[in-house]
């Protein structure tokens, strides 16, 4: 009898979650009722969000509640359906969690039509972190041609997709990863003009070697001492989105802010954060952007897949040692 394994959160961890942070379940596949359906989940996302979704402290949004399902973003194909806007065979994409199958009525939840591309793709690069970047990058790092653009994480599913659309808006796009294999990555696959690996060598050089006319845009993903030293670097009206800090996400202490966050007077810049709901009604218009530039060969995605719901401990560990290369997703 098939059943429906479920990793529901457990308890909330302090630093970095340990494997016990979650469990495992077994349940009944549950029938949809009147205005719902049914979706096999085909794909889950992992995102560094994850780990903040977890504290139980005001944020963007609610906390996942002990014994609930961790949420997670998911693609997967309906299978059964009582609802008139969605017929078996639809692809859906949204936040049914990290599951094999759920009931929805169409809350938080989109059909999909995946134009024949891999449905992964749609948690990817035409999903939230392709829409994360392109609005990002564009409604507030507010790119122009000839600029400096410097983006850390350059090698993951958002910062890789911020430094391709950065070459194709005109700029001088400059990434920071961690290794050399990353940063070779980003060079010589994304087009990137320049990667600093921050593991080998100093950033601070590595910035003045690759920008000596400073930085027009950052887009932090990483936060801490990086951002703080890229704040050493920026010209006069840089824009700084502030997209995550995946180096503080972990911490036992407070977070560690910015020490030179007075250079923002200085050079009278902008440093906002941004949460990719914001622009929820314009997600078509990002991904039929995004789509036709990979259609025309001048967007890249990749996908790191791992497979089994048994396995989603590894794999989220993944994010936050350096293993994954792209986007993060577990095939369950």
């Amino acid at each position: 009898m098939s059943v429906n394994k479920q990793m529901k959160l457990a308890s909330r961890p302090i630093g970095m979650p340990s494997e016990d942070t979650w469990r495992l379940e077994s349940n009944a596949i549950p029938s949809p009722g009147p205005g719902e359906f049914l979706t096999k989940i085909e794909y889950v996302s992992l995102d560094p969000a994850m780990r903040g979704w977890m504290n139980d402290m005001k944020s963007y949004i609610p906390p996942v509640k002990i014994d609930a399902v961790m949420r997670a973003g998911t693609i997967g194909k309906v299978i059964e359906s009582n609802h008139d806007g969605y017929k078996v065979g639809d692809y859906v994409t949204g936040s049914m969690g990290v599951q094999q199958y759920a009931v929805s009525d169409g809350s938080f939840c989109v059909k999909t039509d995946t134009f024949g591309l891999p449905p992964e793709k749609f948690l990817s690069t035409l999903g939230m972190p392709g829409f994360t970047a392109y609005f990002g990058f564009l409604e507030v790092g507010q790119p122009k041609e000839g600029e400096t653009v410097v983006v850390s994480g350059a090698a993951g599913a958002v910062g890789s997709v911020v430094g391709q659309i950065a070459k194709i808006k005109g700029c001088r796009a400059v990434g920071i990863a961690g290794g050399p294999e990353k940063c070779k990555y980003v060079v010589d696959e994304l087009g990137f003009d320049a990667c600093i690996d921050y593991k080998q060598g100093d950033v601070r050089s590595g910035l003045k070697e690759h920008c000596p006319d400073g930085v027009d845009v950052y887009f932090d993903n990483v936060g801490g001492e990086i951002l703080d030293t890229v704040l050493t670097k920026i010209n006069r009206g840089a824009r700084i989105p502030i997209c995550g800090a995946i180096s503080q996400y972990n911490n036992k202490e407070a977070v560690k802010g910015p020490s030179n966050y007075l250079s923002l007077l200085v050079n009278r810049a902008m440093m906002k954060g941004l949460v990719v709901f914001d622009w929820q009604d314009r997600y078509a218009e990002g991904g039929m952007q995004m789509a036709q530039w990979m259609q025309q060969g001048k967007l890249k995605s990749r996908e790191h897949i791992e497979e089994g719901i048994e396995n989603f401990y590894p794999t989220f560990c993944k994010l936050f040692n350096g293993e994954k290369k792209g986007k993060l997703i577990l095939k369950v």
